[in-house]
């Protein structure tokens, strides 16, 4: 059951938070040239994926319980930095793109997008390295 959990948990996690990094890491440039048409979808694959993404935490955790590590600090580091994310693709990154969209500035939306992708990168050394780690890797 718990390869099928983090087969689920990473399966998730690419088609999910991957399509967010890229579409989010394109939206300024093409919000820029044209407010309409590739902007719009790039925000609607945002907002359609960070629903789909809730997935990566559930099954994530259900895995931490499965192989008895919920309570090590690399996944509970993940954890915190999976919710900073999630909170700043919800409270920063989707309504800055719909403010955008709708012809206002999009300060710092560059910025958060690229914090964004950074937590998941650092969410993804942590998975693999699992520094602390007595389950072996």
């Amino acid at each position: 059951m718990t390869k099928l959990l983090l087969s689920v948990h990473v399966l998730a996690a690419i088609l999910a938070i991957g399509p967010i990094a890229v579409a989010a890491s394109l939206f300024p440039r093409f919000a820029r040239e044209s407010p309409t048409g590739v902007a719009v979808f790039l925000h609607r694959t945002c907002r359609t994926y960070a629903g789909v993404g809730i997935a990566v935490p559930v099954f994530g955790v259900a895995t931490g319980v499965s192989l008895g590590v919920l309570g090590d600090a690399w996944l509970l580091t993940s954890v915190v930095l999976t919710a900073i994310a999630a909170g700043l693709l919800v409270l920063a990154i989707l309504p800055v793109q719909r403010r955008v969209l709708a012809g206002q500035t999009g300060n710092r939306l560059a910025m958060s997008t690229g914090v964004f992708n950074l937590l998941w990168a650092v969410v993804v050394v942590l998975m693999i390295v699992r520094p602390g780690s007595t389950t072996g890797a």
